[in-house]
Parts: C-alpha cells; structure tokens; sequence
C-alpha cells in the first residue's frame, strides 16, 4: 500500500482544485491518501526580510515533513490569468526556501481546472517546468476543461473520455509508486 499526498494550489475555500483532489483521492480506495486544504495554511507573502525576522512557520515546516513522508504526490493547481496563481508560487518560494529540494525523488502528477476550455493549461506549464528543479518527478499531467459542464459534485468527471484519461494518470502514479 502506498502513501499518496494530495493537495491544490489554491487558497479558496471554493476550490474547483480542491474539489478535482478530493474526487481523484477518493479513487485511490487501495492507498493511503492523505488529503491537504492550503485554503488552511496562511503563508505569508515570502520576503527575505520576514524570513530573517520570523523564521520558517509550523505549518510551513509539516508542510514541508507531508511531502517528503509521501511515497506520491497529486496537486491540482488553479489558474490566475494565464498563469500560476500568486498563492501557491508563493507556497513553492517558501518551501524552496526551507529545503530546495523538498520534492526529492517523489513521483507527482500534476492536474489543473478550470470553468474555462483551456483547463488551466498555463498554470500546469508553469508547474511542470518549477518542479522538477525542486527534485520532482512528473510522471504526467492531466486537464478538465469546463470544470462546471465536465464534473458533478455526486458523480466526479461526467465526460467519459476524460474520466478514462483521469483515471489512466492515477493509475501511472500508482504504478509507479506501488
């Protein structure tokens, strides 16, 4: 049984991430998942300054333990204006500043949505070009465009081609990590 760490990029207590995270966790039933809201983490915006004066936070620090304890990691990143949001890069500068390579040897997919067509397609090419330079794997990505029409709360991903292709992408994971 593996170890699986799955969180979103997002601080929105309305997360369409979060809902995609929580969705895609409840089908890894053979594995331990271990579900993060960021919305919960208040990260302060990084600067040299508040680092020297205040150091790193708790919760930046168990943070930091969460993803090194996991065998996988699943993050769905949202979308602002054609790019990462300024939250989780924040949450990424912090990390990078706590151990630069934080996401050592762990196998990750990377997964966006958005209301839009283009499913967050900008933010997880942004993503996936950071995170390897933080020791990261990227085993693959996957996009649900049209968050709204393309997933129902009671039934997860109604689209039949892509909830085939989502669940192809947590089976590479757990392949790869099982």
């Amino acid at each position: 049984m593996a170890s699986i760490l799955a969180f979103a990029g997002s601080n929105s207590s309305t997360s369409i991430n979060y809902k995609l995270i929580k969705y895609t966790a409840a089908l890894a039933k053979e594995h331990t998942v271990q579900t993060l809201n960021l919305a919960n983490y208040p990260f302060p915006m990084y600067s040299e300054d508040y680092e020297k004066e205040k150091g790193f936070s708790n919760s930046l620090v168990e943070f930091k333990e969460d993803i090194q304890k996991a065998d996988g990691i699943i993050i769905s990143v949202n979308e602002h204006n054609g790019g990462l949001s300024a939250y989780f890069k924040n949450v990424l500068d912090w990390l990078s500043r706590l151990e630069r390579n934080c996401f050592e040897g762990k196998k990750v997919i990377l997964m966006a949505t958005s209301p839009g067509k283009r499913g967050g397609v900008g933010a997880l090419a942004m993503i996936e070009g950071m995170l390897p330079r933080m020791g990261a794997e990227i085993v693959t990505t996957f996009s649900l465009p049209e968050f709204h029409l393309n997933y129902k709360e009671e039934e997860g991903i109604v689209n039949e081609e892509l909830a085939k292709k989502h669940q192809k992408v947590l089976n590479l994971l757990i392949d790869k990590i099982a």
